[in-house]
Order: structure tokens, then sequence, then C-alpha cells
């Protein structure tokens, strides 16, 4: 469904699970960026009425994700360390095009979105299915969802409002940049670590 590459390794779980405190703080940190990303393309993009409905919709579910995930942690007694550096996001940002017209940015912003939004998807599905702990296997089966729907807007908005921009062939171009960039990730605690 999603068209990754790459699958995670299931033993990337156990790495997980080694440290919660450690995959929660930066999950948190993720959603916060995720939230923060859906409010950006809305003061960019405030044309697009749609567009900013949807995106209002994504910001207020990442935050409310942040807020499950923020409950958590209190539960168990950790604490929300500082936000994490993503490298895995930032090779993904460097790959984004941010040299061609506005409208071709505007779908590589999308596109960028939707390819985080696959791969947490991915990884909350590995989680999941590999995690002894039983709550939190069902709490990342649910985000996987809601992951799921959020990677299918960003593609839709994209196809709807490219004006040059073969977005299939783009599309490609990222499950292939992001296929060899994930081969580089999957041994820490952290979402796209």
């Amino acid at each position: 469904m999603l068209g990754l590459k790459l699958l995670t390794d299931p033993r990337w779980a156990d790495i997980a699970e080694s440290n919660l405190e450690e995959i929660l703080t930066d999950h948190c940190w993720c959603e916060q960026k995720a939230a923060t990303n859906a409010i950006t393309l809305i003061t960019y993009n405030s044309e697009h009425e749609d567009l900013v409905t949807a995106m209002t919709e994504i910001a207020i579910e990442e935050m409310q994700h942040f807020q499950m995930v923020h409950n958590i942690i209190k539960e168990r007694g950790y604490t929300l360390g500082r936000e994490r550096k993503d490298d895995y996001v930032g090779q993904l940002y460097k790959f984004s095009k941010k040299d061609g017209s506005r409208n071709e940015c505007f779908i590589d912003k999308l596109l960028f979105a939707a390819m985080i939004e696959a791969r947490s998807c991915e990884r909350f599905r590995t989680l999941s299915q590999n995690i002894k702990d039983e709550e939190l296997a069902k709490f990342y089966h649910e985000l996987m969802v809601s992951e799921a729907n959020h990677y299918t807007t960003f593609l839709k908005f994209a196809k709807k409002y490219t004006e040059k921009v073969d977005v299939d062939k783009r599309w490609k171009e990222w499950l292939e940049f992001e296929g060899e960039l994930i081969q580089s990730y999957g041994n820490k605690e952290h979402i796209h670590g």
C-alpha cells in the first residue's frame, strides 16, 4: 500500500522497546513537528480552502497524538526529554526541491510530508506487531491507521494542485531516494532512527 522500497527489520522493535522513554520522547516530538508542518502548509498556501481545512484537521490530530504520547510518558513515570534532531527527516528535506516554481516547491513539500507519514505508518506497524508491551502495541496500531490517512491526504493534494509536476513520477523518485536512505537507519530507539 505505501510503496516503500524497504520495510523495517522487525528487530528494530526490540531496540525501541529496550528504551521506551527514549522512543516515546522521540515520538512525541515527531508529532509536534508534523503539526508544525501542517500549519506551515496552511501559511504558505492559504488560497486553497480545502487544503486549509484538511491541514487544520491534521495539525489538531497531530497535537492530540502529542498529548496522548506525553500522557503515556507521564503515566509511566518518564520525563519528556528535549527535542531530538531527526537526521532522517533532514536528509529527506535536502532531497526536496527548493529552486523550482512556487507550485513545484509546494508539490514537493506535500510529497515530503507524505514520505514522512508513510515511513511513520510503517514504523508504527512494526511496533504494533513486534513489541511485547500490549498497551503500546494497541496504541501504535491505532496511530498506524491515522498516519496512513495523512499519507494519502498529502498525496491527494499533490495530485490535485500540480500544475506541471508529474506527481506519480516524482513520487517514484521520492520512494527510490527513501529506499536508499532508510538502509542507514533502523538501529536507534527513534521513530525514524
